[in-house]
């Protein structure tokens, strides 16, 4: 996003505004003989220093080194200093963090603007809770509750914050902004209160400062630790890219087809409350599950004409193809059995091993009404895209006995409330249409000889809507 919408810059400001009340207390004209304590500048350092890394990678990083990670030295000044001068201990280090996207300069005063919000929230809850009753070393265990209250009131400031630029910036729906990124972030901010709870306690202890510093070495550590993680995350992803593009390269007709049958298939998991730890391995399921086509002959995949019966059984055995390509990534998962079986049908015509019903494993029974609707909702050089509407009232008419019921109504309800843009899949760009709407016609072309369906919506590989 390089250009900020007016919306999202309107509340960028409101923030700023907000951040720099909270430190105003520390100002001489507004309370005379206020001052910074050289305990928040010696912090405001300190967390400057720990996001330096993020400015400089290695070669071959795609991840900053510090980006995030310091969060428990943000926490042990909302611990150890007054709101308004923990406010300020964020300011420098967001200001001289890694900016990879433009406008640079309003992205680094947003982050030093909610970063200074939520450390000033943490020390407000934290004194709340009484936190802050003992001038000296914390009380312990009376002060893992106040800490805990200040973790989890960072957590919440910076996920409503974020919440809030994700809904005027992307103008995604409040609640899908909200949630997600809260359930992911609450468990680590509160192991980074336990951190900063640490390093607090070290820093009033007759100790001194120089002990807390300590408790950054196990940060370190854990940062270290999650680069590795994202290097073998942007592993699995690069192989995923290569795999699709391999097939968009000889499947032409099928362009683009996959990573709609991913969006779709996660859409449809979400109306059904699967494990967010689920939708990616299933999303890499929709995406994959045309894999197999690698091993069809480019002359089969490609003929104009009807198939002979030997031919529709060399494309038939796609998904087995794929199956075995796949076998051996484990980061897969289940995403396998859906690659295998997403041409099973619930009335047990499907192939390759006619399962019925529940015998069809859950990512497969996703992938398939996903694929159906997209093969359906897909502009190609040979035919018109189907109306959103139609496609959808095709997959209700065959839900029962070649869908999975459950799942269509589940494709149903994400439509309605997120919609769907056609896509065209042909090697001549058409313009798109709406969703809903009926596409505009392609130019004149020789039309291929139409193929004997082999059940309700059956296509060239047997898949509904067509050669998907």
């Amino acid at each position: 996003m390089t250009a900020i919408p007016t919306a999202a810059r309107a509340y960028i400001l409101g923030v700023v505004l907000c951040a720099a009340a909270c430190a105003l207390p520390l100002l001489p004209a507004v309370r005379p003989g206020a001052s910074v304590p050289w305990s928040a500048l010696l912090l405001a350092g300190l967390y400057a220093v720990c996001e330096m890394p993020a400015r400089c990678r290695c070669p071959g990083d795609r991840v900053p080194v510090g980006a995030g990670s310091f969060f428990p030295v943000l926490l042990a000044a909302a611990f150890v200093l007054t709101p308004p001068a923990a406010a300020l201990v964020a300011v420098p280090g967001a200001l001289l963090g890694r900016v990879d996207q433009r406008p640079a300069g309003v992205r680094r005063i947003w982050r030093a603007a909610r970063l200074s919000l939520a450390t000033w929230g943490a020390a407000q809850a934290y004194l709340l809770l009484g936190g802050g009753r003992t001038p000296r070393v914390p009380d312990f265990p009376y002060a893992l509750l106040p800490a805990a209250a200040g973790a989890l009131a960072f957590c919440l400031v910076l996920t409503a914050l974020d919440g809030g630029i994700l809904a005027t910036a992307e103008r995604l729906p409040v609640r899908s902004a909200w949630r997600g990124p809260l359930l992911r972030s609450l468990a680590p901010h509160l192991v980074h209160g336990l951190a900063g709870l640490m390093m607090a306690v070290l820093w009033r202890s007759p100790y001194g400062p120089l002990s807390a510093l300590l408790v950054l070495l196990p940060m370190y550590i854990s940062c270290w630790i999650f680069v590795q993680y994202h290097h073998e995350l942007a592993a699995h992803q690069a192989t995923i890219r290569a795999l699709v593009q391999a097939v968009d390269i000889k499947d032409r007709y099928t362009r683009g087809h996959s990573e709609r049958v991913g969006r779709a298939s996660v859409l449809i998991a979400r109306e059904l409350s699967m494990d967010e730890g689920r939708l990616e391995v299933l999303r890499f399921a929709g995406i994959l599950h045309d894999v197999g086509k690698l091993g069809v002959p480019t002359r089969v995949l490609r003929k104009d004409g009807p198939l002979t019966p030997q031919e529709r059984r060399v494309i038939e055995l796609h998904p087995e193809y794929g199956h075995e390509m796949v076998r051996g990534i484990g980061f897969l998962g289940e995403a396998r059995a859906a690659i295998l079986h997403h041409h099973e049908r619930l009335d047990g015509s499907g192939y390759p091993y006619g399962l019925v019903g529940r015998q069809i494993p859950e990512f497969a029974r996703v992938v398939a009404v996903a694929d159906a609707f997209d093969a359906m909702t897909s502009t190609r050089s040979y035919s018109r895209a189907r109306p959103v509407d139609a496609a959808l009232e095709e997959l209700k008419r065959c839900a029962g006995t070649q869908f999975d019921p459950q799942m269509v109504q589940a494709l149903v309800r994400a439509l309605a409330r997120h919609g769907w843009e056609t896509s065209v899949t042909a090697d001549e760009p058409v313009a798109q249409a709406a969703c809903g709407n009926v596409p505009p016609q392609p130019e004149p072309q020789p039309q291929p000889v139409r193929l004997p369906v082999r059940g309700p919506l059956a296509g060239r590989d047997g898949a509904p809507g067509g050669p998907g």
